[in-house]
């Protein structure tokens, strides 16, 4: 059966996902939507995206509404992925937390775990004891099933194929019998990393020390600028003076009104 989405219907859809998540589908997204959602309406023997929208909006668990942004959205993401980050975080952020031995960072927008796991394996490879240290990473996203991906640990070996031998063999166990193909991070990296749901249009985030790092990048694309304002200056508040904010390549604070100051492009710092 093919499914064709009315304006009013693509127009309640709109705001019910940017009301819930910041996120922002423009006019040309329509057809994008319909052709995403489609499948899950065959699935669910539904005949109309009226019917969808009413169980999305009569669903107490979110789920559903969780699995429609997965199938609207791009989960895409790589360890390692725009590594000048991580050069910052080996050159200049864990020498300035030596004395302490104390960091605690928010992978905000998480998706399957590649992002938080390369922050851990950057630490423990830079720092001189890692056992000295208390390292924390929450890492969190709006979707529960990219969370249960990430927090399982488990990639396929292709997953890692640009990552360094080394890296690799350090960083990973690899699986055997049913588990060929498999990589399974080691137990020094989950220990450090702490996966939960979160919203990032949430007034409030259950955060109680001050981080020293977010990273939240390439999520902000997709929010309009009055959003991307009303989120960067959240993040503010949850940073210690001098903590550090990392955004994606493809993204910019050149438009909205923030108290950061900048350090390099796509990364901004509050000032101390």
């Amino acid at each position: 059966m093919e499914y064709s989405i009315t304006t009013e219907e693509f127009q309640r859809f709109r705001t019910l996902i940017y009301d819930e998540s910041g996120i922002s589908l423009g006019e040309q997204k329509k057809s994008l939507l319909a052709s995403r959602l489609s499948k899950r309406l065959r699935d669910l023997d539904l005949v109309s995206f009226s019917e969808y929208y009413a169980k999305v909006t009569e669903d107490q668990t979110h789920e559903e509404f969780t699995r429609m942004l997965d199938l609207i959205s791009t989960n895409k993401t790589d360890f390692f992925r725009e590594p000048k980050h991580f050069d910052f975080l080996r050159e200049r952020v864990v020498p300035e937390l030596e004395r302490t031995k104390r960091i605690r960072i928010w992978s905000s927008a998480c998706s399957t775990g590649e992002e938080p796991y390369t922050i851990a394996m950057t630490l423990f490879d830079t720092v001189q004891y890692p056992a000295q240290w208390d390292c924390k990473i929450l890492a969190s996203d709006l979707s529960t099933r990219v969370l249960a991906k990430a927090a399982s640990g488990t990639y396929d070996e292709e997953r890692v194929r640009d990552v360094p031998p080394e890296i690799v063999k350090r960083h990973f166990l690899r699986g055997r019998g049913e588990s060929v193909g498999l990589l399974k991070v080691k137990p020094h990296l989950a220990d450090m990393i702490h996966f939960r749901r979160l919203n990032l249009m949430d007034d409030e985030f259950p955060i109680k020390s001050p981080l020293d790092l977010i990273f939240c990048r390439n999520v902000m694309i997709y929010f309009d600028r009055p959003t991307q304002e009303t989120l960067v200056n959240k993040f503010h508040r949850y940073l210690k003076p001098g903590g550090y904010l990392f955004i994606g390549h493809s993204e910019s604070l050149q438009w909205v009104t923030h108290p950061f100051k900048s350090i390099a492009p796509t990364i901004y710092q509050k000032e101390a």
